[in-house]
C-alpha cells in the first residue's frame, strides 16, 4: 500500500497566533511519522477550493467574512481561533484537499489518503470559526461525495468533539458520523444522548466518555458497536477525523489512548472499506512526539501491517464502561 500524503507549505504558513498550541511544527511531527512508517509515499499539492466547494458546508456570507478578516490582515474570530495575512490559501488548500485525494484514489487500489493540513475544520460550524479551525474539510468533502452519490461515513477520534460535523448533519441519514472524545471537555457538546434528529436519528453516535478512559474501552467501542453498524450501514467511503490528542502524552486533554491504539482503530476500518476509499484529515494533537509515533502506527494499521506498540494498553475504570454501555442500551432504541 502506498500513501497519498497531501500537503502544502501554505500550512506551514498559516498563523493561529503566537505560542499557539496548534503550531506548524505538527506538521513535521506528521511527516516524521509517514517516513518511519516505511510505506511508499506520493506527495500531492491539493488545489485551493473556490466558493462553490466551500458553499457545500459553510454560507455565502460566512466566507466572505474569512476572505474579509484575512484580507484585512488577520484577526481573531474567537478567543482561540486567529487567522494571519497568509492563512487563506492554508485554509481554502485544507478545504480542497478531500475533493481531492477523492479523485485520485478513485484511480487507485491500494491505498491511503492522509491530509495533512492546517487548519483543522471539524469545530467550523456553518457560519462560525471555532476551536483553531475555520472551514470544515471532513464536512465539505463527505457533501462533496452526495454530489457524487455516495454515502458516507465520518469516524472522529479526536479528543474534543467535533460539534460543527455533528451539527452540519444531524438530520442526514446517508452520513454517519460518530465521535469519541472526552466528556465533559471542550467544546462542551456530544452527550451520550445526542443521536441525530428527524431522519438522521440514529446516524450520529456521540461516544462521551470520562478523563482517565484508555485504550481497552475504545477497542470495545470499535468492536461492539461502531464497526457492526457501520457494516450495517455500508458506507461507500469512511472519513477520519483524526485527532491525536487523544493520546495520554497530549497535554490538553485528559484521555489514555497509546500509538497502539490508533494501530487497532486504523485497521478496524479495513473491515468496512477498502484502504483506497479511506481518507484521514488531521484535526488536533498536540505532543509532538505522540504524534509522530501515532502517525506511524495508523498508517501501518491501514496497510494490514503488524505493530507492536512500547506502550501495553491503557485500561479504563468502571465508570467508562458504564458510559459505553449506557451508549449501547441509547442506540438499541434508535434505528441507523
Amino acid at each position: 500500500m502506498r500513501v497519498l500524503y497531501l500537503t502544502h507549505p501554505s500550512f506551514h504558513r498559516h498563523q493561529a497566533g503566537p505560542r499557539h498550541p496548534e503550531r506548524p511544527a505538527r506538521l513535521e511531527a506528521v511527516e516524521r511519522g509517514v517516513t518511519a512508517s516505511g510505506l511508499e509515499t506520493e506527495r500531492v499539492e491539493p488545489p485551493e477550493a473556490h466558493d462553490h466547494l466551500l458553499e457545500l458546508a459553510h454560507t455565502p456570507a460566512y466566507i466572505s467574512h474569512v476572505r474579509d478578516v484575512i484580507a484585512a490582515g488577520g484577526g481573531r474570530f474567537d478567543p482561540d481561533t486567529a487567522a494571519g495575512p497568509e492563512s487563506w490559501e492554508a485554509a481554502v488548500r485544507a478545504a480542497g484537499s478531500g475533493p481531492q485525494a477523492v479523485r485520485l484514489l478513485e484511480g487507485e487500489t491500494e491505498a491511503v489518503a492522509l491530509l495533512a493540513v492546517r487548519p483543522p475544520g471539524h469545530h467550523a460550524l456553518r457560519d462560525r470559526a471555532m476551536g483553531f479551525c475555520l472551514f470544515n474539510n471532513a464536512a465539505i468533502t463527505a457533501r462533496f461525495l452526495q454530489t457524487r452519490g455516495h454515502r458516507v461515513a465520518i469516524i472522529d477520534w479526536d479528543v474534543h468533539h467535533g460539534n460543527g460535523t455533528d451539527a452540519e448533519f444531524e438530520h442526514d441519514p446517508d452520513v454517519f458520523y460518530i465521535s469519541a472524545h472526552q466528556w465533559p471537555h471542550y467544546p462542551g457538546t456530544g452527550a451520550l444522548e445526542r443521536v441525530g434528529a428527524g431522519p438522521g436519528e440514529g446516524y450520529t453516535i456521540n461516544a462521551a466518555l470520562p478523563a482517565g478512559t484508555g485504550g481497552d474501552l475504545y477497542r470495545r467501542l470499535f468492536r461492539e458497536m461502531v464497526i457492526p453498524r457501520l457494516r450495517r450501514y455500508s458506507p461507500d467511503w469512511v472519513l477520519v477525523s483524526c485527532g491525536f490528542d487523544a493520546h495520554h502524552l497530549d497535554p490538553l486533554a485528559d484521555l489514555r489512548l497509546t500509538e497502539g491504539d490508533y494501530h487497532f482503530m486504523a485497521d478496524q476500518l479495513l473491515e468496512l472499506v477498502p484502504s483506497n476509499r479511506i481518507l484521514v484529515f488531521l484535526e488536533g494533537g498536540y505532543n509532538l512526539d505522540a504524534i509522530a509515533g501515532s502517525t506511524r502506527a495508523m498508517l501501518l494499521g491501514m496497510a494490514g501491517r503488524a505493530y507492536q506498540s512500547s506502550t501495553p494498553t491503557q485500561l479504563s475504570s468502571a465508570g467508562s464502561h458504564r458510559a459505553l454501555e449506557r451508549l449501547m442500551n441509547i442506540h438499541d432504541r434508535v434505528s441507523g
